[in-house]
């Protein structure tokens, strides 16, 4: 696992111990940040953050700074490793908290949140959901989903919805709070 370009570029990241993370690939982070288009100047959640590498390849490409939620020990362990390797301590900031305790306590506001739930657990509409009651996001901001083929989103989601493709074990789904009128 290795951040794709920009100030990190080439970086190996540490990976979660054990077989209950899921990193993303870097095809799929490929295809995550193709989509998104820029991450420069932009403030960024990475939720169920695992090793945090869609977090730092974000601050890879000038984010200015990035949150990170997880509650397992051995995530949090690790994400710690890789701000020390990355020398990247001021750019961010680490929350151990359950994703629903954090968003529902967060009063800042975020152009991207991330979030790669477990598979398969019933998080994706949830979070979702709460992230949109709380209003997390900024007037321009997005949600970038990784989930399994099998979660479905609510049909509610399917008017703010800028991309969604199948990759096989996982899905990209992007929602913009104000999605862009089709020309």
């Amino acid at each position: 696992m290795r951040i794709i370009t920009g100030k990190f570029k080439k970086a190996n990241l540490f990976a979660v111990p054990g077989k209950t993370a899921r990193p993303t690939t870097d095809y799929i982070k490929e295809v995550i940040f193709s989509v998104i288009s820029s991450c420069s100047g932009k403030n960024i959640l990475d939720l169920y953050a695992g090793s945090g590498s869609l977090g730092f390849e974000a601050l890879s490409r000038n984010a200015v700074f990035v949150d990170f939620v997880d509650f397992s020990d051995k995530s949090i362990k690790t994400m710690k490793r890789n701000i020390e390797k990355l020398k990247c301590t001021s750019e961010c900031k680490i929350h151990r908290k359950k994703v629903s305790a954090f968003i529902n306590s967060c009063e800042k506001k975020f152009d991207v949140i991330f979030m790669d739930p477990p598979y398969n657990k019933d998080l994706v509409n949830p979070t979702i959901e709460k992230i949109i009651i709380n209003e997390l996001l900024t007037e321009n901001g997005c949600i970038v989903i990784e989930h399994s083929p099998r979660e479905e989103l609510q049909e509610e989601w399917k008017d703010v919805t800028v991309y969604n493709k199948n990759y096989g074990s996982s899905v990209v789904t992007v929602l913009a709070k104000n999605k862009p009128a089709d020309d």
